[in-house]
């Protein structure tokens, strides 16, 4: 779809009145045997979800540092609405304060690759009637939340078939003191290889052209710089994505723009698939 095309779906969804809420609002809990703990989630679900002859795609929707699974629906609450505009759950998972959404190395505890792309995966596969394929499967979000939305599709593109971030920290070797990675990885001067194998601009390899990527970032954002180099470096590798800079900064006005993008984008996904 072209960016033109993109632009008059955004129109077309926006003409419409999203004050009727209808889709139902779940806080379900889902017990982790990788961390031996129940994790809290938001599913959110279209008022059509109970048609037993309906099966529906669903968005993984990540949250950023310091936040939690309730960010979204609180910060975004258009996001409760979005299940019924546009046809598909939208699971908003619990990845702890700062997981960074990493299978930690140095601390068993912080599972939260294995959560989100396994546990919880098969949880809401079990509990809601969805398509339990990766051609049914998209996941984004924002700051660390971007950061592993592509980080866990990248390494699980049998899981999703889609991938967005917004102003995602795509690369965290420029910020080795920042937002308790280094409790995480390791302190980047004593575990540098830990740094080079789970930061997203250095998975690119994985990805063989299947993945439809969407990656957005405001020109305003400390981020900004290695977004463009991850879009650089996936342009030099003909890897097919969109990509959008435009003013804006490191917030939730930004993100809650960028969200009515990216729905159109994984919307056209799903229906295409």
């Amino acid at each position: 779809m072209s960016k033109f095309n993109y632009f008059i779906a955004f129109l077309l969804v926006n003409c419409f009145s999203i004050n009727l809420i209808v889709s139902q609002v779940d806080t379900i809990m889902v017990f982790s045997e990788s961390m031996n703990k129940t994790i809290p989630n938001i599913v959110i679900t279209p008022n059509n979800h109970t048609n037993q002859n309906k099966k529906f795609p669903v968005l993984y929707l990540l949250h950023g540092a310091g936040g939690d699974y309730a960010g979204w629906a609180s910060y975004v609450p258009e996001v409760k609405a979005y299940a019924d505009k546009f046809n598909m759950i939208i699971v908003c998972p619990d990845g702890g304060s700062t997981s960074w959404y990493f299978d930690s190395p140095i601390d068993s505890k912080m599972k939260y690759e294995t959560y989100v792309s396994k546990e919880l995966v098969s949880a809401i596969d079990k509990k809601y009637p969805t398509i339990p394929e990766n051609k049914g499967r998209a996941i984004t979000g924002l700051s660390m939340g971007g950061h592993g939305a592509l980080y866990l599709a990248f390494k699980h593109q049998n899981v999703w078939g889609a991938a967005g971030s917004m102003s995602g920290g795509v690369d965290i070797r420029p910020f080795p003191n920042g937002w308790d990675i280094s409790q995480r990885l390791g302190t980047y001067a004593e575990n540098k290889q830990n740094w080079e194998d789970n930061t997203v601009m250095n998975m690119v390899h994985l990805l063989n052209g299947n993945l439809e990527i969407i990656i957005d970032c405001g020109y305003d954002d400390f981020f900004f710089e290695v977004n463009r180099r991850l879009h650089e470096k996936l342009v030099l590798r003909n890897i097919p994505h969109d990509y959008i800079e435009r003013p804006g900064g490191h917030n939730y006005e930004y993100w809650a723009n960028s969200l009515k993008y990216q729905l159109v984008f994984f919307d056209d996904f799903f229906r295409r698939k």
